[in-house]
């Protein structure tokens, strides 16, 4: 249903009608949305109790009327901001626990008996929990209110919506008033930006809060719904309204002329909330002759002569409109006024506001929105970004009475009209809402409730989400291209193709380039920015470097890779491809605001680095990412690993550049290279993020072999895996050990590349026997190798070794002062090699079990093994003084996976037969439960196994030969979801298997997993093309 312009004012109500409203202080953009709607009822003649902890001037500059009340509490905890930009997802759960969760009993008593004592009609609630997860403060427990009353849930950020329960003498709640990113955002169905990925860093003690969020909202039953939205498959009734946008006082020249600034004067407001930005504003941040007006200043701040410091309580609609663009960060608010009002915005991407993707996609849809990198708002690089802002023409011609709207909607429902079908029970739309939301996370093709402009942006990048860096993802039948069609746009000056349809598509997608030129073709307001940030950094009659390096399938080893274990890895088939182009000074292109950068320095020989990400619209990730490669230089050294990682870790939203930049560091301070050109790179990886394949190490190994052939270098592929392991230890600082990035560089196709990790030998490439099958299947619930679960195994693991190494110091010492009666040299001489133990996997079990699983705690506090230990001796973890990590398990794990891998090697090479695929099979499930014992499983994975294991024991699914189909399955990589390893035989059946694998997880759990099967050669054996346009484009 959607409701347009019209005849929808809110008319006098023949019951007058009192409405409690709660509204959080958390920001001024919450209680702004409320006043349209609060003025609205109060024009029908109702009154409206406002409880809120945010200053009375936000509602009495709007509302002069004695039928507003006002009632200064705070009753949420908002949000724990690091800054401006910032906000800090843990600390803000911690303290929701202490504001919320404990006072909880007290909160809800004492509101009640004042709501009862105001004789409230109709309660809306506006609370935060923070800007990550929101929870109603009332919600189960409204049994206490009267029968017939009516309660409305609004939350921000993570779950914002208004919810209007009605309380009927069986206590059924139903929304009939909510929305997604309108006057707040986000929503109960916002699984994929927010549960399934903010609660793994979370951490298992807030999983139960975030649960309860869940099944309060599970309740509802329809919603309102405004411009801006993102999907929300668990709502089934949609009423769709306009923008929910403050009212203008005056003209534009009324409002000008009020400030003393002229109409001709370009005029930008500086607009981040009502929090200071907190840093120190510059006359020459601005063009000549421009002005700004300053929202949100301390009083104590000083401001040069052009920017104007605005009254806390000034009307900021009023003068938004009056200026000639904004600059501020995403909110609904500022968007929607923005859009209102036909003015550009020049944004700055927030951290960890999930529903931001969706705000920043409707505005540049508009043709409002410019982005503007984070670095250069702190270091005053405006001017590019404000003149390329005035330039826009935005096109918004929709509704902006939304507050109207919702107003005559809230009356309609308190006096009695039921705005909800007959539908689904709250707990299936649970289940719906968990189900859908990782579905729009990671399955193609999406199709619910998803906005036009959305939709549209996602066609017109043609990807699969979940990718680091972003995918183009073509599909992978040689019948799909022709390689012929591909190479006439190129010579091929070095290298082969491979035969891979990948390569091929992304040699196309260069071509395809052109395109962002021709505005006979293509406008501004449907073309993606990557794809025209892209045809920017290449000069087409020079030549481009191009690498591919795929993912992997850990079939066995895993985790113990950082304890030295050998590992059996596969290559998959889905890459990444990397293109690089070296630009001298004289033919270098850079962008607008990298070259403003460059003549503010003075420096106009500067070698500077432009990275492309493909697949970012569709994230909260910056498109592209720029840097004065001088900023990797101290003097006449490379600045540490560290200052490089404080560095990316200014800005989220470019944080991904750390995992391809980062090669350039490494190779300078590692082999002391020095670049000396600009360097220009395109980035488009396959590989999904998050399902434990290793994404990261793909597109770390495609970065540096493209930049390395750019430059001349010859390193071998083992070194280069070594050196991009140092890049996602020390630079991105996760982790990891070397197994991806020897996998990725190294492997072969349909091989399993052996490697002992200690700390990287490749000890060959075991053939997969002809009749032997691996498939991969993803659980759909995200990995992280640099998650809490995987860094505390892994510690557990150092503390246990640094446990055994003391032990057997300690039977030595013992020895040396005479008590040697019962010992033989060489057990001597063992006890010399433990004591000094360089991996875990060099003991082997019955040693272990022998001499040392006893002495080992199952557990043990950071603190207390510092003060026995002093150190765990791993250089990539920190211990945590006050978190307990397990040890015994964690120890245990990779002396018994060692064992495991070494016979699993020796199996595949011995003669086929069902015993064989059985053993083979049982090593993977060992493996499997080794994992879970380090806390390293999922609920998915665990699932996955077992219907692996239920297809493997069903005697009505083999065949009439009775032979073994499946026989084994593990969890995958850093383990905590990701990926499932199956091995079975490569048989018809075994296929079809797989695929019902796939359709009773999807009928389980509503995610049809993706299946990863088939293998494509490493890094080195691909090599590089180096390739140049035979007809270059003639750009204007």
């Amino acid at each position: 249903m959607r409701i347009e312009d019209g005849s929808d004012q809110v008319s006098n109500s023949r019951k007058h009608l009192v409405f409690a409203y709660y509204v959080t202080g958390h920001g001024f953009g919450h209680a702004t949305r409320v006043v349209e709607v609060a003025r609205h009822l109060i024009l029908a003649g109702h009154d409206v109790h406002v409880v809120t902890g945010a200053p009375d001037f936000v509602f009495t500059t709007e509302i002069q009327s004695p039928q507003l009340f006002l009632r200064k509490l705070v009753l949420d905890c908002g949000a724990v901001q690091a800054d401006a930009l910032t906000v800090d997802r843990l600390a803000s759960l911690e303290k929701y626990s202490e504001t919320a969760v404990v006072p909880r009993p007290f909160i809800l008593a004492t509101e009640v008996e004042w709501l009862n004592s105001i004789k409230a009609d109709l309660v809306v609630i506006k609370c935060l929990l923070s800007s990550l997860y929101e929870i109603p403060i009332m919600s189960i427990s409204l049994s206490r209110l009267k029968v017939g009353s009516y309660v409305i849930f609004k939350y921000s950020h993570g779950n914002r919506f208004q919810m209007l329960f009605q309380l009927h003498a069986a206590q059924q709640l139903m929304l009939v008033f909510g929305q997604f990113v309108s006057l707040t955002s986000g929503s109960l169905s916002f699984w994929d930006f927010i549960y399934a990925e903010y609660v793994m860093a979370a951490g298992h003690h807030h999983r139960s809060i975030v649960w309860q969020i869940a099944e309060d909202y599970s309740h509802c039953e329809f919603l309102i719904r405004l411009p801006g939205y993102c999907p929300m498959p668990a709502f089934r009734d949609v009423i769709d309204v306009p923008l929910v946008v403050r009212r203008l006082h005056k003209s534009r020249s009324e409002a000008r002329k009020e400030i003393g600034i002229g109409d001709d004067v370009k005029l930008v407001i500086l607009n981040f909330g009502g929090q200071p930005g907190g840093w120190k504003l510059k006359e020459e941040y601005l063009p000549s002759g421009w002005q700004c007006l300053v929202c949100g200043a301390s009083d104590n701040q000083e401001l040069p002569p052009n920017f104007i410091k605005l009254a806390k309580d000034v009307y900021t609609p009023d003068l938004i409109a009056a200026s000639d663009c904004m600059l501020g960060k995403i909110g609904y608010g500022t968007v929607s006024e923005a859009l209102a009002y036909k003015l550009p915005f020049v944004f700055v991407r927030r951290d960890y506001f999930n529903e931001e993707p969706f705000l920043r996609n409707m505005l540049e849809y508009y043709r409002g929105g410019v982005e503007m990198i984070r670095r250069d708002l702190l270091t005053g690089h405006w001017k590019p970004y404000l003149e390329r802002a005035v330039s826009l023409k935005p096109c918004y011609e929709g509704g902006i009475n939304g507050g109207e709207v919702a107003a005559r909607i809230l009356q309609e429902t308190a006096s009695g009209k039921n705005y909800a079908a007959d539908k689904l029970s709250g707990a299936r739309r649970l289940r719906d809402a968990i189900v859908l939301g990782y579905q729009l996370q990671r399955v193609p093709g999406r199709d619910l409730f998803i906005p036009d402009w959305y939709a549209s942006a996602e066609n017109e990048l043609g990807l699969r989400t979940g990718s680091r860096t972003g995918s183009r993802t073509p599909e992978m039948t040689e019948s799909t291209f022709h390689m012929e069609s591909y190479t006439e746009d190129f010579d091929i000056l070095h290298g082969d193709l491979h035969g891979l349809p990948d390569t091929m598509a992304f040699l196309k997608s260069l071509v395809e380039l052109d395109a962002a030129y021709d505005s006979g073709k293509n406008t501004e307001k449907h073309l993606i920015r990557e794809h025209m940030a892209a045809a920017s950094i290449f000069n087409w009659e020079e030549e481009i470097f191009v690498a591919r390096a795929p993912g992997r399938l850990d079939v066995v080893g895993g985790i113990a890779d950082y304890s030295g274990s050998l590992v059996l890895q596969m290559p998959i088939r889905e890459a990444c491809h990397v293109a690089v182009q070296r630009n001298p000074s004289s033919k270098r292109k850079l962008w607008k605001h990298a070259q403003a950068r460059q003549d503010a320095k003075g420096q106009e020989s500067t070698p500077v680095l432009e990275i492309v990400s493909y697949g970012s619209e569709l994230s909260n990730r910056g498109p592209t990412f720029d840097m004065d490669l001088s900023d990797f230089m101290d003097g006449e050294q490379p600045i540490s690993y560290q200052k490089a990682k404080e560095y990316f870790d200014q800005d989220p939203s470019q944080r991904w550049a750390a995992y391809v930049a980062g090669t350039i560091l490494v190779l300078m301070t590692e082999l002391g290279v020095r670049f000396e050109d600009s360097i220009s790179m395109l980035v488009s990886s396959a590989v999904p993020e998050g399902k434990g394949v290793s994404s990261s190490a793909a597109v770390e190994v495609a970065s540096m072999s493209a930049i390395a052939a750019a430059h001349g270098l010859d390193i071998s592929p083992r070194e280069l895996a070594l050196l991009c392991q140092k890049v996602e230890n020390h630079i991105v600082g996760a982790p990891c050990g070397v197994m991806d990035q020897m996998t990725s560089a190294c492997g072969e196709a349909n091989k399993l590349l052996a490697m002992i990790c200690q700390p990287a030998e490749v000890i060959g490439l075991v053939d997969i026997p002809s009749h032997v099958r691996f498939w991969g299947i993803d659980s759909g619930i995200r990995h992280s190798v640099g998650g809490a679960d995987y860094g505390s195994v892994r510690v557990g693991a150092f503390m246990g070794r640094k446990m055994i190494k003391s032990t057997a110091s300690t039977m030595l010492s013992q020895t040396s002062n005479g008590n040697t009666d019962e010992l033989e040299e060489d057990a001597v001489e063992l006890l010399q090699t433990e004591a000094s133990l360089d991996y875990l996997c060099n003991l082997s079990p019955h040693r272990y079990e022998a001499l040392y699983s006893k002495i080992l705690p199952d557990s043990m506090l950071g603190e207390e093994f510092l003060e026995k230990y002093a150190d765990h001796n791993d250089p990539v973890t920190i211990i945590d003084l006050k978190r307990n990590y397990g040890v015994r398990a964690a120890a245990r794990h990779p002396i018994y996976e060692n064992f495991r891998v070494k016979a699993f090697k020796s199996l595949l090479t011995s003669a086929a037969s069902d015993d064989q695929l059985c053993a083979l099979g049982e090593l993977m499930y060992q493996c499997h439960y080794s994992y879970s014992a380090c806390g390293l499983g999922s609920d998915g994975t665990e699932r996955l196994v077992q219907l692996v294991q239920e297809m493997q024991h069903n005697k009505k699914k083999k065949s009439n030969t009775e032979e073994t189909t499946l026989c084994g399955a593990k969890i995958t990589g850093g383990g905590s979801g990701g990926t499932v390893c199956v091995i079975g035989r490569n048989c018809l059946l075994s296929s079809q298997q797989i695929l019902e694998i796939q359709q009773r997880y999807k009928g389980a759990t509503g995610y049809l997993p993706f299946v990863f099967e088939g293998s494509s050669p490493g890094a080195g054996t691909f090599g590089y093309l180096r390739i140049r346009r035979r007809n270059p484009p003639k750009l204007t």
